[in-house]
């Protein structure tokens, strides 16, 4: 009887998050699927999938996977170095140090975008102080270079969190255990402290790859509409061309790609994820 009132004791407990997921998960997410799989007729097609082959859909979706992929490799090569920095600092206020890394991300993120518009327009300020010290100006904003620069800044704190949190957890006792048996610094790294943290890596890669791929915003600031991503065609079809079969249907393409990425994080989680 005691466990019949606790399971249904936990179950109103669950039913807020539970509504919560039906009504803004579930619901839009059957939307696309319908949308994405029919016509303006209501009827049956795979077209609205299909046209992801279209020379320019499939070019903007080429462009978003090469920037993504660029940008998730930078803000790993930045948050690995410094998550190990972190890591063996063993200091008490660990936590504040972290914080200061994210910080940022409790700004709003078309503001913190529009911050690095102002700051790399022609006339902005970065060109406004090279221009005072006499150097030349940079010509980045509206470039591919801009974009990657603003997936960077916005997305490396998913990054450098779980790669931290599993760099953390690792026993120092079996780091000194490699060392007393020999290993010198590069072996005891790519033998002990690399495999330990992939789960890390994985959920970090996943963490910043998945909204680099489906941007728009970052795209439509800082390339100027003149470089655009899957993500920007998909907004246009729903706020411009109000296509929505079109916009779902490429869209269900994108979920194909977020769904090798959790497949592939679960994978690892399962072996010790670092966010679990």
């Amino acid at each position: 009887m005691k466990l019949f009132k606790s399971g249904r004791n936990a179950y109103l407990m669950a039913s807020p998050y539970l509504a919560w997921a039906v009504i803004f998960i579930l619901v839009p997410l059957a939307m696309v699927v319908y949308y994405g799989f029919t016509d303006g007729n209501g009827s049956f097609t795979l077209n609205n999938v299909v046209r992801i082959s279209d020379p320019g859909y499939f070019k903007a979706l080429w462009r978003s996977i090469y920037l993504a992929v660029i940008s998730t490799l930078i803000c790993f090569l930045i948050a690995y170095p410094l998550g190990m920095i972190l890591s063996s600092m063993k200091l008490s206020n660990n936590a504040f140090l972290v914080t200061l890394f994210i910080l940022p991300m409790w700004m709003n993120f078309l503001l913190r975008t529009l911050t690095w518009m102002t700051l790399l327009e022609g006339k902005g300020v970065i060109n406004t102080l090279l221009d005072i010290v006499h150097l030349p100006a940079i010509n980045i904003i509206n470039t591919p270079g801009a974009i990657i620069l603003g997936m960077v800044y916005n997305f490396l704190p998913f990054m450098i969190l779980p790669i931290y949190n599993s760099l953390s957890r690792i026993d120092e006792n079996i780091i000194n255990a490699a060392r007393d048996l020999g290993a010198d610094s590069v072996q005891t790294f790519m033998r002990i402290t690399l495999p330990l943290s992939v789960p890390g890596i994985i959920s970090g890669i996943t963490m910043v790859f998945i909204p680099a791929l489906t941007t728009f915003a970052i795209s439509t600031m800082l390339g100027g509409s003149k470089i655009l991503l899957i993500g920007n065609i998909i907004e246009q079809q729903f706020t411009l061309v109000y296509d929505w079969h079109l916009g779902s249907g490429l869209s269900i393409v994108l979920m194909i790609f977020i769904l090798i990425n959790m497949i592939v994080q679960a994978v690892y989680d399962k072996e010790g994820g670092a966010l679990g």
